[in-house]
């Protein structure tokens, strides 16, 4: 049963880091559920204290991904309509442009979005859109860099309990 819990714990640690990037997945969650479940072995223990921190950062983090891109956003004069068109921008973009599509994509649809809106003022919208492109930057790296530590944190235990 060990060997089962370390491999979903795993695929968990690397689909939590993959969360980063998919805007389906919620990356620090998922990597922490792997880090649960490799509590849940024979082999490793984490201390009760270090699994409610990370959960608690787990779950700031999840929180401020949706916060971020709005305060970054309406900092530079966006509107609901630009929110918008950055997430359905994002998922465009990865389904058809991959990895470049998650820049892109979130700055062309917050532009579209604020153009919907307003189309008088481009200006404006591109204002708009580069700050739900910073916004959406922030919140990703914030989220890739938990990933990669409760990541770390895994292999750590992994290699010092097991090997």
């Amino acid at each position: 049963m060990d060997i089962v819990l370390l491999i979903l714990g795993l695929l968990l640690a690397l689909l939590g880091i993959a969360g980063s990037f998919l805007p389906i997945i919620p990356g620090p969650i998922t990597s922490w559920f792997g880090l649960l479940l490799l509590h849940y072995t024979d082999w490793v223990t984490f201390d009760q204290s270090f699994l409610v921190i990370t959960l608690c950062i787990a779950i700031g983090v999840f929180l401020l991904d949706y916060i971020i891109p709005l305060l970054g956003t309406k900092q530079f004069g966006g509107s609901k309509s630009g929110m918008v068109g950055s997430t359905v921008g994002l998922v465009i973009g990865l389904l058809f442009l991959g990895p470049l599509g998650i820049i892109l994509g979130p700055f062309i649809g917050a532009l579209a979005g604020e153009l919907i809106r307003d189309a008088t003022n481009l200006r404006g919208a591109i204002r708009a859109a580069l700050g739900s492109l910073i916004g959406f930057l922030t919140g990703f790296f914030l989220k890739f860099t938990v990933a990669m530590i409760f990541a770390f944190f895994f292999f750590k235990a992994v290699f010092s309990n097991i090997l």
